[in-house]
């Protein structure tokens, strides 16, 4: 077994979204029922990231975590060998927003029987047993936070999904939970969103290293 390296003076979190899914494609709620894993447009995506990686080596990981939909599970996957991970850790709490009972119904029959806009409603769930915009925010500002102090001074990549890469900028940047952000910000599926702090200093400030990098799809 290969020990890993010694903890760094910095920990750091690296996320990126996954490729483009079938659900996407389908116009379909992707919550672990929608979901069926990567569009052959979303493996290209994450094939190019793996290969800008091995190329470039400019992510030296010590853990590759995925949320435990198929889609990011996936992503994770097909970068592995670039990372020199043969492991990936998988967490429920990374997943995207969950939908409740409007999972797997297409979107248009989303907006016809339930149509909740999550913008204006940040309290209400997308649907009955799914999650409201402030619930999600706190349960993944929860696990960045959690997985940050696990590997305190390593280099976590952690395949997600858009939502949690926004909700990223609302924990570290010490946002409210509770609304979503005033702008909007894109997520590039398979861009690489990166922070840092300094270990050894629990909850100290964290710094955004780059944001929505997707430099890799550009001959797609």
């Amino acid at each position: 077994m290969v020990e890993p390296p010694a903890p760094s003076g910095v920990t750091r979190l690296v996320l990126i979204r996954h490729g483009e899914s079938q659900a996407t494609v389908n116009g379909v709620v992707a919550g672990e029922r929608g979901c069926t894993g990567l569009s052959k447009l979303g493996r290209r995506q994450a094939e190019a990231l793996r290969d800008r990686l091995a190329t470039t080596g400019e992510l030296v990981a010590d853990v590759l975590v995925a949320s435990t939909l198929p889609r990011a599970i996936e992503t994770a996957e097909l970068i592995a060998p670039a990372l020199g991970i043969t492991d990936v850790e998988q967490l429920r709490e990374l997943c995207e927003l969950q939908p409740g009972e409007c999972d797997a119904i297409t979107w248009e029959e989303y907006d016809q029987r339930y149509g909740v806009d999550m913008k204006a409603n940040p309290y209400t769930p997308i649907a009955p047993g799914g999650e409201s915009l402030a619930e999600f925010n706190v349960r993944v500002g929860k696990a960045l936070v959690g997985l940050a102090d696990r590997y305190e001074g390593r280099c976590v990549v952690v395949a997600c999904h858009g939502g949690v890469v926004m909700s990223s900028m609302v924990t570290f940047l010490g946002l409210p939970a509770q609304r979503p952000l005033i702008v909007e910000l894109p997520v590039t599926n398979t861009s690489i969103t990166e922070w840092e702090r300094p270990a050894g200093t629990g909850t100290a400030q964290w710094r955004l290293l780059r944001y929505n990098d997707a430099a890799h799809l550009a001959g797609l």
